[in-house]
């Protein structure tokens, strides 16, 4: 039976780790062996007291620690220690409900795909919903360009090259030089594992996004910049 690593960075996640943790520990894998692998990337709350409760229920549980550094240096020390034969990123803050792995899985288990992105942009806007205020709108827009320009710097159709939701072998990253700091490692990670000639196989996700009221890190301009110019040099070099 393979094995899959699912990978959590957290950073000040208090409210939310345990339920996270939960969801993920209820959520059956059909076929697939399960490894939780926590990164704590520096929390300034309560977040290690809390991982430190979640361990004694959840004896596999594997937890590390580290000084801050940011989202991707947090999943690239979580793959280090990987071990299983597929991984998948599941971020701590709830838009991403963990019942949706075995969907990304489907066509892995099928023989449809090695590696699966869930998309949550393979959709007109939902401007009474998710895209109802300008800044989730600017949020859709902005990752549909970026993932548009992955699609044709990269040569292979992609619509959401920003997604948590990401399931790829350990083999293709275990020799792969990631050095992405922080939200750009979602597009190192693609534009390295495009050039590796992996075709991404899409599957369509609901998410339940928050605001920055309730935490959420990401900011449009900044790391939408930080995205493109990491596309852009990833392509050319490495």
């Amino acid at each position: 039976m393979q094995k899959i690593t699912i990978i959590i960075p957290v950073f000040n996640e208090q409210k939310t780790i345990q339920k996270i943790l939960n969801q993920v520990n209820d959520v059956k894998l059909t076929g697939f062996k399960k490894e939780v692998v926590v990164v704590n990337d520096g929390s300034t709350d309560k977040t290690k007291e809390l991982l430190d409760i979640s361990k004694k229920k959840m004896k596999s549980l594997i937890i590390i620690h580290k000084k801050n550094g940011g989202k991707g240096s947090a999943v690239i020390s979580g793959m280090k220690k990987a071990s299983g034969d597929y991984i998948v990123i599941q971020d701590a803050d709830l838009e991403y409900h963990p019942k949706l792995i075995p969907f990304l899985l489907t066509p892995i288990k099928e023989g449809k795909a090695n590696v699966v992105y869930g998309s949550r942009l393979n959709r007109l806007p939902h401007l009474k919903k998710e895209e109802r205020s300008l800044l989730f709108l600017t949020h859709y827009i902005g990752n549909r360009i970026l993932s548009l320009i992955t699609s044709i710097l990269y040569f292979h159709w992609i619509t959401d090259m920003e997604t948590c939701y990401k399931v790829f072998p350990r083999n293709a990253v275990k020799n792969m030089k990631l050095r992405a700091k922080g939200f750009e490692f979602e597009p190192e990670i693609t534009a390295k594992l495009l050039k590796k000639k992996y075709k991404i196989f899409e599957v369509n996700i609901r998410t339940n996004p928050r605001s920055y009221d309730e935490g959420k890190k990401l900011h449009t301009v900044r790391d939408g910049i930080k995205a493109l110019a990491t596309l852009i040099k990833y392509r050319f070099i490495d």
